[in-house]
């Protein structure tokens, strides 16, 4: 019933989602083309068997059964044998700069919507939690450079990060690359800003689903309840251990707990290893040593298991005051941070492709509608702001990957204006006939993909 519940969630949060990218998308088409005086014909949401539709003056506005996607068909789109008098209102008679722009309202138009939506937001106040960290991971590379739990990190190869996602986006903006990661941060009760460097070499370059902190050693600061043991399975390896019922676990080989998330963390990491702890029992510090057992899931994993449950406290944390990072903005302020977070946003979005086709990053990380629908009914379920903020970023997306000079794409079609106007003639027909034809297997391959990685993600 629950696994039910959740698919109808994601099912609806991905036809809001597409329903609103489309929408506004095929609008930039219809509005641009109507103020060049193009009959349009057909105002269509989704592809197939119309479900419903009605007309307003000449146009038919329809939702179609396949919401993946829309159309606007214009009058005159296609060649064909059109009467003097109805040239004025066919596409393919409008000057190059009118179709050109028509062409290219689409993407802008998701582009525009990202603003808005940045706008809202920012207006309304973005809230994080601040980027301190929890744990070091020994060994690793922050914990090489100097940094130690408790530290926050202020910025990221320059960029200032006031909260966890934006050290999250500084450092996928790294993925692929060699040098130096500079980290600057400030120790607890200090101001004193302290830089560290650290060198990567290729970093995460094969890597499916990238965990930048991990990668450094970092455990964020989380939300955490004490160590302490709760059930306790008969002849599991807590039981052999020693380990009894509220038992609280104080240090793993010498390193001081942080908490249960923490403790959990070191079995996973350590199966079949010897865990030397220190339990308080009672007001009595006791040292144990206890071995995780190999646990080996569907995938191939393996982890560590023990065979011991929490014990959870009546009164749960709440995360401290000064954790919490909100910013907002008045409605004229928000405006140019709107424009800003969407420019990175397309920045980034442009070198991730280009690491990729260079192989810097592995196509494993490219996401079909599985994916989307499932992170869509997450967000939703999180709150306003974050269904917000990913609806942005889903917008930002498809603008830019739009705008890509691919046949079938708008980017295909304004490429070929650009060579028109170069060459001071249209492309020929046979040319575009094979573009059409490289474009539909370029993109065909990309959704191949993207559905082959989403169907990987579920198993």
């Amino acid at each position: 019933m629950e696994m039910l519940q959740t698919i109808s969630i994601n099912v609806l949060a991905l036809l809001v989602t597409l329903g609103i990218l489309v929408t506004i998308h095929e609008f930039g088409h219809y509005w641009v083309a109507k103020r060049c005086g193009v009959k349009i014909e057909c105002f269509s949401i989704g592809f197939g068997k119309s479900l419903f539709s009605w007309y307003r003056g000449d146009t038919e506005y329809c939702i179609a059964i396949l919401p993946l996607g829309g159309y606007v068909k214009m009058f005159g789109e296609r060649e064909s044998e059109i009467s003097e008098d109805e040239k004025p209102l066919a596409f393919n008679h409008k000057t190059l700069g009118q179709k050109t722009a028509i062409v290219a309202a689409g993407p802008f138009a998701n582009l525009l919507l990202a603003v808005a939506l940045y706008w809202l937001m920012f207006m309304t106040g973005v809230s994080g939690v601040a980027p301190v960290i929890g744990n070091i991971e020994e060994n690793s590379s922050v914990a090489l450079v100097g940094l130690q739990r408790g530290d926050e990190i202020i910025s990221v190869d320059g960029d200032q990060t006031r909260t966890w996602q934006e050290v999250r986006i500084a450092l996928l903006e790294r993925l692929g690359e060699s040098g130096d990661l500079d980290l600057s941060y400030v120790s607890p009760g200090s101001d004193l800003i302290n830089n560290a460097s650290i060198r990567i070499e290729r970093w995460l370059v094969n890597e499916a689903e990238p965990n930048v902190l991990g990668a450094l050693g970092i455990i964020p600061y989380r939300l955490d309840i004490p160590a302490t043991i709760g059930e306790i399975v008969s002849e599991g390896r807590a039981e052999q251990a020693g380990l009894l019922s509220q038992d609280e676990i104080l240090s793993v080989n010498q390193t001081e707990l942080s908490g249960w998330l923490h403790w959990v963390d070191i079995v996973r990491k350590n199966p079949e290893q010897d865990l030397y702890i220190q339990v308080l029992r009672q007001g009595r510090i006791l040292d144990l040593t206890l071995r995780p057992e190999l646990s080996i899931d569907n995938n191939g994993d393996q982890t560590g298991y023990i065979g011991a449950g929490v014990s959870v406290p009546e009164v749960m944390p709440t995360l401290p005051e000064d954790m919490n990072r909100s910013v907002r903005y008045s409605a004229f302020n928000a405006l140019p941070y709107a424009f800003a977070e969407t420019w990175n946003n397309g920045i980034f979005i442009l070198d991730s492709i280009k690491k990729m086709i260079v192989g810097l990053i592995s196509v494993e990380n490219l996401s079909g509608p599985i994916t989307i629908a499932q992170v869509a009914g997450q967000t939703a379920t999180f709150g306003f702001e974050y269904y917000l903020s990913f609806l942005a970023v889903l917008s930002v997306s498809l603008g830019i990957l739009n705008l890509l000079p691919i046949p079938v794409l708008d980017g295909g079609h304004l490429l070929y204006y650009l060579i028109e106007a170069l060459i001071r003639r249209p492309v020929p027909e046979k040319v575009q006939a094979m573009g059409m034809q490289l474009g539909i297997f370029l993109i065909v391959s990309i959704m191949f993909i993207a559905f082959y990685n989403d169907i990987n993600r579920l198993l």
